[in-house]
């Protein structure tokens, strides 16, 4: 497990209450939450719209930033798309993706508690894990999904859980050794 200090966490909302994310939030102390969703609004759950999140939990003392114009998984660059669908490797080239990374990092560097937020409750669902993870593990950034209260799973669970064992090369779409076995 990587070090607290080392680490950032991700969220999923899902159709939790405010109050149950908040205390979720509180369990790991967070400092920061850094809204990544491209839309940041809910039909269903209105208490994560964008300015009524920043309002509930800015009242709880954890502060409240929106990137998910910049690290969001449906940008509205188009180059970043093939075949109607975002392309992962196209959308991690991207100059403001690596800027929004490169600002999680100077946060993890000045020991800033912060936590990534997408929809998803389930990370292995999310580009939070399958993007924005997987970079930050590459940049040597551990990075934890909470689950629930005091529960959470390392990026590595959910890597495996999403390629079902095959691990974090399977998300391209590149072929692991033990992938290559299986077609032997």
């Amino acid at each position: 497990m990587q070090e607290k200090n080392n680490t950032i966490f991700s969220i999923g909302h899902g159709n939790k209450t405010i109050e149950e994310f908040i205390l979720e939030l509180k369990s790991f102390d967070i400092q920061y939450l850094i809204d990544v969703r491209s839309i940041p609004y809910s039909k269903y759950n209105t208490q994560f719209n964008k300015e009524e999140l920043k309002e509930y939990v800015e009242e709880e003392g954890i502060k409240y930033i929106y990137l998910g114009d910049i690290l969001g998984g449906l940008p509205k660059d188009k180059s970043c798309y093939t075949e109607g669908k975002v392309d992962y490797k196209k959308l991690k080239e991207k100059t403001s993706f690596k800027e929004g990374l490169q600002r999680l990092k100077k946060a993890n560097e000045q020991k800033i508690n912060v936590c990534i937020m997408c929809s998803e409750t389930n990370p292995k669902e999310c580009h939070r894990s399958k993007v924005i993870g997987v970079e930050l593990e590459n940049m040597g950034i551990g990075i934890r999904h909470i689950i629930s209260k005091d529960k959470e799973k390392s990026q590595k669970q959910v890597i495996l859980e999403a390629t079902k064992g095959l691990g974090v090369n399977t998300l391209f779409g590149e072929e692991t050794l033990l992938s290559k076995k299986k077609h032997l």
